[in-house]
């Protein structure tokens, strides 16, 4: 298994059509975090806030996962056409999370993150 050190790096190795999706989500993620600090965590992709990673993407045979930390509730309903468990969300490439949506759960992803910053 290959390690990587920069997304960039990591974007490299995957195909083109789940790499432009994770291209986006990543650019959809630096825009609701401007202050996110992009690293490899667990050997995925993976962005911090306030020194706490808020979120993790990975590329999968046949799809993209989007990992936020834990699925709030609130966002239950609206994933309902995704594939999801505890604290992942998959999505095919041509179908990704809509983007009011993902920005929604980015945001959350952040106030969570700062949340246990403060303790």
């Amino acid at each position: 298994m290959r390690t990587f050190t920069e997304i960039d790096a990591y974007l490299e190795g995957v195909p083109a059509d789940r790499r432009a999706a994770l291209q986006a989500l990543r650019e959809t993620i630096l825009d609701v975090a401007p202050d996110a600090v992009e690293c490899i965590s667990y050997g995925m992709p993976a962005f911090r806030v306030t020194g706490k990673v808020i979120c993790y993407f990975a590329a999968a045979r046949g799809w993209c996962a989007f990992y936020p930390g834990g699925l709030v509730p609130q966002f239950e309903a609206e994933l309902a056409s995704f594939s999801t468990s505890k604290g992942t969300i998959r999505f095919q490439p041509d179908k990704p999370i809509p983007d009011p949506l993902l920005r929604r759960i980015i945001a959350d992803c952040v106030v969570r993150a700062s949340v246990r910053s403060r303790k």
